[in-house]
């Protein structure tokens, strides 16, 4: 059956609450687009192979998520809410396309390698689950068959092997997925409040949208800035500042923020006065999010229909594509009978 509008799929892990890296990236993305996509939002709880021995953490986070969803507005009414493991076609979809999917070929994934080196295995080794999360992210975006696929720039490889894997099976037994497109979100990648590296959970290096004023001000005051300015009237850069990526990310007053560059690149405003406006920003945009997230949280019988509703339509779209692969896959043994011996 073909949808009756063009399909979104996108998602999140649930490894923790949703932070600002997450909003400017994605979700305001996701807002806008619910609107002119059938959207299905996917808890990704299956690809949690190197959270396996904190379980509690990730179910935790799984409400985590959902709050923080329907806080920045993602309309459960008009999109599906999604947990993964609901929707047990996604792992058997997996192990069809792993038939299909070179050894080398997931090997050479670059952000397979960057987040393989990353982890912290100490004696454990990496998860089979780990090593193996693209091939499953392949069938989390083909299972709807889904057109357009909003992911951070880092995820970009996964969307051309999708492509790869949907244009082979697609050449080989008869069209059944549509080659998904990539939507970089406006802030492709954000730094952390360390100006180290990408905001991160494990990091500890996040302004959450959940953090209250306080926090968000504590957070901004201490962020790194131009290591080479030691006093207000010094010249400073705003090229590779965090604080000035903020501003540019979060900062809606345009005026506003090329002034203070302006005055900083020539050593006229101090660090207090450009962090303080950030804080201000900031605060600004969570305000609103922040009242929603406490409306749910009060509820809580709202976010769990919420996720109910989307996994069953989550499960209803995934028995479509299971049910054509079968077939594709001639799969389907009592349907097509026994075989005339060989």
């Amino acid at each position: 059956m073909t949808p009756s509008r063009r399909r979104i799929l996108t998602g999140i892990r649930p490894t923790g609450p949703l932070h600002l890296g997450h909003y400017a990236g994605a979700l305001e993305n996701w807002v806008r687009l619910q609107k002119e996509y059938e959207c299905f939002f996917l808890i990704a709880d299956y690809q949690v192979s190197d959270y396996a021995d904190d379980i509690d953490r990730v179910r935790a986070s799984v409400w985590e998520v959902a709050l923080d969803w329907l806080a920045v507005g993602l309309d459960p009414e008009g999109s599906h809410f999604v947990i993964e493991s609901m929707v047990p076609q996604h792992a058997e979809l997996m192990v069809h396309l792993s038939w299909f999917m070179p050894l080398g070929r997931l090997q050479r994934n670059p952000t397979l390698k960057a987040e393989m080196a990353d982890l912290d295995v100490g004696k454990k080794g990496v998860p089979v689950g780990f090593f193996i999360y693209p091939v499953m992210q392949v069938a989390n975006i083909l299972m709807p068959r889904a057109h357009l696929v909003p992911v951070g720039e880092d995820q970009l490889p996964h969307i051309e092997m999708t492509r790869e894997i949907a244009r082979k099976f697609n050449r080989d037994f008869g069209e059944v997925f549509p080659e998904p497109e990539p939507l970089v979100g406006r802030v492709p990648r954000l730094v952390g409040t360390d100006g180290q590296a990408k905001m991160s959970k494990s990091l500890d290096n996040a302004i959450y949208l959940k953090d209250d004023a306080e926090t968000v001000r504590r957070k901004v005051m201490g962020m790194y800035t131009d290591p080479t300015r030691l006093r207000a009237t010094d010249p400073g850069h705003v090229e590779g500042n965090p604080v000035f990526m903020y501003h540019d990310a979060f900062n809606p007053d345009a005026a506003e923020v090329a002034g203070l560059k302006e005055r900083y690149v020539r050593g006229a405003v101090g660090d207090v006065e450009v962090k303080t406006k950030l804080v201000a920003a900031i605060n600004n945009l969570l305000d609103p999010i922040r009242e929603r997230r406490a409306y749910f949280e009060a509820r809580p019988q709202l976010v769990k229909d919420a996720l109910a509703k989307g996994g069953k339509a989550g499960f209803d779209a995934a028995e479509e594509t299971i049910s054509a692969v079968r077939k594709a896959l001639r799969l389907d043994y009592l349907d097509r009978g026994m075989p005339e011996a060989r």
